[in-house]
């Protein structure tokens, strides 16, 4: 479900009143703790969080015009999604957080290969997302995103 919206807090405007707060607090606890070089920008029609051109002009593979993603966070028709482009790059980053997750949450993880979706969303584990956004500097994900994913 994407939003018209051009800029994040927009997008925090723009979502169903009961999700705000929530969106909100989500978007803090990554900003809080994501490593300096990223950009909060609107990708995709979602909150996302990009290496700029500045620090790597060659872009996103897919369409080299868009800045990198990294972490995207969104508010779906039927849950609130955190999107991690490094836990779908790589395995170690994967297992760790899906070790970590039952620490702070009983129900099932709901997860695809980067989207980690929340049904509930009085029950997205802030803090897990928060250490989650410190695992990656930018320099790291360009060296793992050209490792792992950009020329597969």
């Amino acid at each position: 479900m994407q939003y018209k919206a051009n800029t994040p807090d927009e997008y925090i405007e723009v979502i169903p009143e009961e999700r705000k707060k929530t969106m909100q607090n989500l978007r803090q606890v990554i900003l809080d703790n994501l490593p300096k070089g990223f950009s909060e920008v609107i990708s995709y029609g979602m909150i996302g969080y990009v290496v700029p051109h500045e620090l790597y002009p060659d872009g996103y593979h897919c369409d080299p015009k868009l800045p990198l993603p990294f972490m995207n966070i969104a508010s779906q028709k039927n849950f609130i999604a955190v999107y991690h482009s490094g836990i779908y790059a790589d395995k170690n980053l994967m297992d760790w957080f899906v070790g970590e997750y039952p620490k702070y949450v009983k129900t099932k993880l709901d997860m695809g290969k980067s989207c980690i979706r929340f049904k509930k969303i009085d029950q997205i584990p802030l803090q897990l997302i928060g250490e989650l956004a410190t695992k990656m500097t930018p320099k790291k994900w360009i060296e793992t995103y050209e490792a792992n994913v950009k020329n597969k």
